[in-house]
């Protein structure tokens, strides 16, 4: 059974983004964040990504 992508209402430090992300990947909240901080030192649409993110996935 998969799980389906959501910002959890629990462990959030910004929006729950990468929360949500660990979560349907099974992955700790701890490496996502890290993994995407890391990300917004190269060039890219990382952040712009974040925020499309926090604006489309349901909270759980």
């Amino acid at each position: 059974m998969t799980r389906r992508l959501a910002r959890p209402r629990d462990d959030r430090w910004i929006a729950g983004v990468c929360s949500g992300l660990a979560r349907r990947f099974g992955v700790s909240p701890g490496i996502m964040r890290l993994i995407f901080v890391i990300s917004c030192l190269l060039p890219g649409p990382q952040f712009i990504i974040y925020l499309v993110l926090w604006a489309l996935l349901p909270n759980e």
